[in-house]
């Protein structure tokens, strides 16, 4: 008697059944991983603005800190800017003249620099020269630091500890003045997406 093999496969329900089990897990991997890709780029987003915002409070604590007692000509060369400045006549929130500018290549400049900072547009841009005693011919550089800003504000400490929002103050007057210099400024940054972000920083005796 001869007995034959039963060839045994699946049948066409099986076969559905599985492209379907397949269908749901490819689904949920895609979802999976979908979501992981948006949460990567929010991270990425987040942690760039993060970034911009330390190297911005970097930027103004630096200068601020390490800033010089050195007022500068005007442009006309017939009066003196205060080292110190928010007068918005310079179209500026504030201008200063600092120390410690660093000078790798030995190029014939001062080591110290005037830099002003205001908003364009929501930007934070702040403004440098390479010459102190500028005349109409220099042109100042200029670096887009922080977007989003709604707006900036500085007070100041004087001397006697009490704050002002103007510099120099409006009770000092004269020549002395121009190198006056704060116990200590703060920084209030206003942000469209972080709020309101404040520092005091210290400025070198």
């Amino acid at each position: 008697m001869i007995r034959r093999n039963a060839q045994k496969g699946f049948t066409l329900i099986e076969v559905l059944v599985a492209m379907a089990i397949f269908a749901i897990l490819s689904a949920l991997a895609y979802g999976t991983l979908n979501q992981t890709l948006l949460s990567a780029d929010i991270l990425s987003s987040r942690m760039d603005r993060l970034q911009a915002l330390q190297r911005t409070m970097r930027m103004l604590t630096d200068d601020l800190y390490q800033l010089s007692p050195r007022p500068v000509r005007d442009e006309l060369g017939d009066n003196y800017a205060p080292a110190l400045s928010t007068g918005f006549q310079s179209g500026f929130a504030i201008e200063l003249t600092r120390s410690g500018w660093n000078n790798p290549m030995v190029l014939p400049r001062s080591t110290m620099q005037r830099a002003a900072y205001r908003i364009e547009d929501e930007e934070l841009v702040r403004y440098h020269w390479m010459v102190l005693d500028r005349t109409l011919s220099n042109d100042p550089v200029s670096v887009v630091l922080l977007d989003g800003i709604e707006s900036i504000q500085f007070r100041f400490v004087q001397a006697n500890g009490e704050f002002t929002d103007q510099w120099p103050p409006l009770s000092q007057s004269g020549p002395t003045n121009l190198r006056m210099r704060p116990r200590a400024v703060e920084i209030t940054l206003r942000l469209a997406d972080e709020g309101e972000i404040v520092r005091l920083v210290e400025v070198a005796p």
